[in-house]
């Protein structure tokens, strides 16, 4: 609650969603880090706890036209797709309107047809919602879609920063995640192993 009321929202690599809930269920559940109103005021529904269920309602809505889920709307998440279920916690994420949005391995699990979805709601975050995305990722096409700036890390230590490109061709980079020619020509056949076939 500290953290979301910091206006930082965050997904997770492992989906954390109320699987016997709706999708608009998961995103006002997610929206209740904004509530506004007291103890006291939720058991006796007053008006402030009305026009506050109003707001979150609007708000989930918005996000579910936002991120083009209206079909999955009163639907079961334990009833959707892996993809669509990345998406709906996607949407939970951003029903705490976020300044800035931690992505756990956003591309974790899916294809390579969703994980363009994924590329392409990404960018509309940053670009129509304004919303800062700091991501986790190892699917460097997504990560060269969707990033101004990568730090690239290996066994904790940085080896590179700056744009998509300078850092895939950084020697570092290429060295830690491809080998070096060397490691590449010392590789040995075993004994008797041939290449090609016969007939």
């Amino acid at each position: 609650h500290k953290v979301a009321g910091l206006g930082i929202a965050r997904t997770f690599q492992n989906i954390e969603l109320f699987e016997h809930a709706s999708v608009l269920h998961n995103l006002l559940i997610g929206r209740h880090t904004r509530r506004e109103t007291g103890l006291w005021a939720e058991m006796l529904f007053t008006r402030k706890v009305r026009d506050a269920e109003v707001r979150a309602r609007e708000k989930a809505e918005q996000v579910i036209d936002f991120l083009d889920l209206q079909h999955y709307r009163d639907t079961l998440v334990a009833g959707l797709p892996y993809g669509v279920r990345k998406v709906v916690e996607l949407a939970r994420a951003l029903c705490t309107e976020p300044q800035l949005l931690l992505l756990d391995e956003p591309s974790s699990g899916l294809n390579v047809e969703e994980t363009d979805d994924m590329a392409f709601w990404i960018q509309d975050i940053q670009h129509e919602l304004g919303i800062t995305v700091l991501m986790v990722e190892h699917d460097m096409s997504l990560v060269s879609k969707v990033s101004d700036r990568v730090l690239a890390m290996n066994q904790g230590e940085v080896v590179a920063m700056g744009t998509p490109r300078e850092v895939q061709a950084h020697p570092g980079v290429i060295e830690a995640y491809l080998g070096t020619i060397d490691d590449v020509s010392n590789l040995r056949r075993p004994a008797g192993a041939s290449l090609g076939a016969r007939a």
